[in-house]
């Protein structure tokens, strides 16, 4: 049986080997990625089963980075990994803070993280259930995010913004579908979702990056209902879709049927 130092030893020679001819900066984020707490994380979701391996990285955004991952079985997974360094903190403050599921959790940096990493969990299992194309969760642990990855085995799958439209009005119809589904079923506005928060596999649409999504009774949740509905017209109406009017999107997503407000947790 591997030994705990043994374990934690090869944890530390794979985050040297993820840093290889990285740049300066790019070495920087990686040493704030991989700090020992974080080890520990990874250490932790391997002698629990969940996490296999970790093998390279697939993208680096403004609270953390994502790395192609393993489960014990070689089956493929996305690892993110959100940074507690206090520059992440004050980005993801506000949204926790402000959250009526996350009451109380203030002012401690790695309880907010922490708090943040269970509140994409929590977002991403409420779109699964109301049937809203995301990466499907698996766990998570502290600041570490397990979830389905999306995309083969040539990488991952194309961001929106990159991809060629074989129906530009179609597509457009799926991600206005996300909008009104995602309030209406799971209760949830994204808040900031654009071309750059969405993956397109084998021709569908997929939505990331749901941790700022807030719910349907937060205060300013018609305001982000607004901005995410101006950011997709925005995008489709430059690909030469049929874009629908921003205040017809609106009127739809906050009809009767589907106005109700968020009940707490």
């Amino acid at each position: 049986m591997t030994s705990y130092d043994e374990k934690y030893s090869f944890l530390e020679r794979r985050v040297d080997a993820l840093k290889t001819d990285r740049t300066g900066d790019e070495r920087q984020t990686d040493g704030e990625v991989f700090d020992r707490k974080t080890l520990m994380t990874l250490y932790d979701l391997m002698t629990s089963g969940y996490l296999g391996s970790v093998r390279y990285p697939i993208s680096t955004g403004k609270e953390g980075n994502v790395f192609y991952a393993e489960d014990e079985d070689g089956g493929p997974l996305a690892l993110k990994i959100f940074r507690t360094s206090t520059s992440t903190f004050k980005r993801v403050s506000k949204y926790i803070e402000g959250d009526p599921r996350f009451r109380g959790v203030a002012g401690n940096r790695m309880k907010l993280i922490y708090a943040w990493t269970g509140k994409e969990f929590s977002n991403l299992d409420r779109y699964c259930e109301a049937g809203v194309p995301v990466p499907v969760p698996v766990t998570f642990e502290k600041n570490c995010l397990l979830m389905e990855y999306i995309g083969g085995e040539g990488g991952p799958a194309q961001k929106l913004k990159d991809a060629e439209l074989a129906d530009p009005t179609e597509t457009y119809d799926e991600v206005v579908s996300f909008i009104i589904d995602g309030w209406r079923d799971a209760h949830l506005v994204h808040g900031d979702l654009s071309e750059y928060n969405v993956l397109m596999r084998d021709g569908e649409p997929i939505m990331i990056d749901c941790g700022q999504a807030m719910t349907s009774d937060f205060f300013n949740a018609k305001d982000l209902l607004a901005r995410d509905v101006a950011n997709v017209n925005r995008f489709f109406k430059n690909r030469g879709a049929d874009v629908i009017d921003a205040e017809t999107i609106i009127g739809e997503t906050l009809s009767p049927d589907g106005d109700g407000e968020e009940e707490e947790e």
